[in-house]
C-alpha cells in the first residue's frame, strides 16, 4: 500500500469515529516585512517547543514570522532579543492571541502553547481565517479532537497536527514494509516513553510574576492561585493543563502505534500505574501501563510510561515496537528503524534519515523542519490532502492517550464506541470525555 492510500485509509478510520501587572506589547507595522506574497506566521507559546516552530518556519523560503504571542511579557522582550540576534530582523510582539487573530496580515499560527489552550485556540484560528500548526496534544480531551476536525472542515483550514515522524522518510518507509507484510500479519503496537523525569517538589503559591498575564495562561482551565508548580513547564503533570507523560512525548508514538496498525479508537481500554519515586506536586502517574483492545481487527497496542532509570525495549527508550507473524519492527525515536526475522531474531532492513533531508534541509528534532515544510506546501496549495499529520492525527492520537489516562482515573476496565465516541453505558466515564470551560474561554459545541 502506497504511503498516500494508507494516509487515506487513516483518514477514512478517524471520520468514523488578570492579577498580572500588564506590559504594553510592542507592535510594528507589517509594512516592515515586504511582499504581500510572503506568508506571515505567527508564533504563539514561546518558552519550550515554540522555539523550535520559529526555527521551522524561517527555515522556509518565503515564510517569515512577524509576531510572537505569550502571556508572558518576560519571555517575549527575551525571544525579540533572541530573533533579532539571529534573524537581525524584527519581530513584534503579543500577549493576547485574540489580538494575533486579529491581525489581517497573519496568515498562518502555529501553537506550542500549554495543552489545555491547543483547541480553542486552533478553533479560534480557523474561524479568523488563519490556517494552524497545532502542537502535539491537539486535544485536552476527546470531544475538542472532534470539534477541531469540525472548525477545519467548516472553515476550510489547513490544520496540522505536530506529530513530525510523520514526515521522516525512514518512518514512512517502515510503514510501507509492514503494509507490505514485511514482517507478516502485524497484530501488536507497543508504545515506549521511557523519560527522565525527576522529582519536581512542591513551591507552593506565590505572587504572579510581573508582565505575565495569569488569566490569560489559564485561559479555559479553572484559574487557581498562582504557583511555581505550573508556570512554565511543570503544569504538563497536573490533569487540568497537561495530560501526563502519555500525552506530551507519548503523543507521537500513541500516533505511530495506530498508524503501525492502520487502527482508530479501540473499544476497550485498561490501564493501571501512579506514582512510586517522588513525594512531589504532580498529579499524573509517574509510572503508567495502558492496554487498548481491538477485538473486531484482532489487533492491540501496548503503552508503557516509565519515568527513571530503565532497560531499552529492542534498543528504544522512546519508540515503538511493532509485532508480526514473521518477526518485529523497532522504530527509534523519530527518524530510524530496525526489523527482526523469525525465531532467532536475524536483522533484516532498517532505515535511517541522517539527520539531512533529501532537499539538504537540517530536520532539526525528529524532522521538525520538514513536518514545516509540508504544512506550508499544503498552505500555499491550499490542500490538506498532501499534509503529512492532518488535524485527523490529532484527534485520534490525543485521543488515545486521553482513554488511557480515563481508566486510570477511574481504576477500571471500559468500554468505547468508536461511531459515537462515547463510553458504553458509562455516565461517569462520559463526563471525562469533555471538561467545564471557564467562562469567555469555552469550546463551543457548534463550532
Amino acid at each position: 500500500m502506497s504511503k498516500e492510500s494508507s494516509r487515506r485509509s487513516f483518514i477514512k478510520k478517524s471520520a468514523i469515529a488578570g492579577t498580572a501587572t500588564m506590559v504594553l506589547p510592542t507592535f510594528i507595522p507589517s509594512s516592515a516585512f515586504g511582499a504581500n506574497d510572503r506568508i506571515n506566521a505567527a508564533v504563539l507559546g514561546i518558552n519550550g517547543r515554540g522555539k523550535s516552530h520559529i526555527q521551522g518556519f524561517m527555515s522556509q523560503k518565503d515564510v517569515q514570522v512577524t509576531t510572537l504571542c505569550d502571556p508572558d511579557m518576560n519571555l517575549l522582550t527575551a525571544g525579540q532579543k533572541s530573533f533579532q540576534e539571529k534573524y537581525n530582523q524584527e519581530v513584534a510582539l503579543e500577549q493576547d492571541i485574540r489580538k494575533v487573530l486579529d491581525n489581517k496580515d497573519i496568515d498562518v499560527i502555529s501553537l506550542a502553547t500549554p495543552n489545555h489552550w491547543h483547541a480553542l485556540a486552533t478553533i479560534w484560528a480557523c474561524q479568523a481565517g488563519k490556517d494552524v500548526y497545532v502542537e502535539k496534544p491537539g486535544s485536552h480531551n476527546i470531544s475538542e479532537g472532534r470539534k477541531m476536525i469540525e472548525a477545519a472542515e467548516k472553515y476550510d483550514r489547513i490544520v496540522q497536527h505536530g506529530v513530525q515522524l510523520r514526515s521522516s522518510p525512514a518512518v514512512q518507509e517502515a510503514i510501507e514494509l509492514m503494509r507490505d507484510g514485511y514482517i507478516g500479519r502485524v497484530y501488536m503496537a507497543r508504545g515506549l516513553v521511557f523519560r527522565m523525569r525527576g522529582d519536581i517538589g512542591d513551591k507552593g503559591v506565590s505572587p504572579v510574576p510581573e508582565g505575565l498575564d495569569y488569566d490569560l495562561w489559564t485561559g479555559p482551565a479553572p484559574k487557581v492561585p498562582f504557583t511555581r508548580n505550573l508556570v512554565h513547564y511543570n503544569w504538563h503533570w497536573h490533569w487540568d493543563y497537561g495530560n501526563g507523560d502519555v500525552g506530551n512525548q507519548g503523543i507521537h508514538e500513541t500516533d505511530l502505534c495506530m498508524w503501525g496498525l492502520d487502527v482508530g479508537f479501540p473499544t476497550k481500554i485498561t490501564s493501571m500505574g501512579g506514582k512510586y519515586l517522588w513525594n512531589d506536586s504532580k498529579e499524573v502517574p509517574e509510572v503508567l501501563t495502558s492496554v487498548y483492545n481491538y477485538p473486531d481487527e484482532n489487533k492491540i497496542i501496548q503503552f508503557e510510561v516509565r519515568p527513571w532509570y530503565t532497560n531499552a525495549e529492542g534498543g528504544a527508550t522512546v519508540g515503538n515496537i511493532f509485532y508480526g507473524d514473521k518477526g518485529y519492527l523497532v522504530v527509534d525515536g523519530y527518524d530510524k528503524y530496525q526489523t527482526f526475522l523469525g525465531e532467532d531474531r536475524t536483522p533484516g532492513k532498517s532505515g535511517d534519515d541522517g539527520g539531512v533531508a533529501a532537499t539538504g534541509m537540517d530536520r532539526g528534532a525528529g524532522g521538525t523542519d520538514v513536518h514545516f515544510a509540508n504544512f506550508i506546501e499544503a498552505v500555499r496549495k491550499h490542500d490538506k490532502s498532501i499534509l503529512n499529520g492532518p488535524v485527523e492525527t490529532a484527534h485520534l492520537s490525543s485521543g488515545l492517550a486521553h482513554l488511557g489516562n480515563i481508566a486510570y482515573r477511574l481504576g477500571r476496565v471500559l468500554d468505547f464506541d468508536p461511531q459515537t465516541e462515547k463510553f458504553v453505558n458509562d455516565s461517569e466515564a462520559d463526563a471525562m470525555l469533555t471538561r467545564e470551560y471557564r467562562p469567555g474561554f469555552e469550546v463551543p459545541d457548534q463550532v
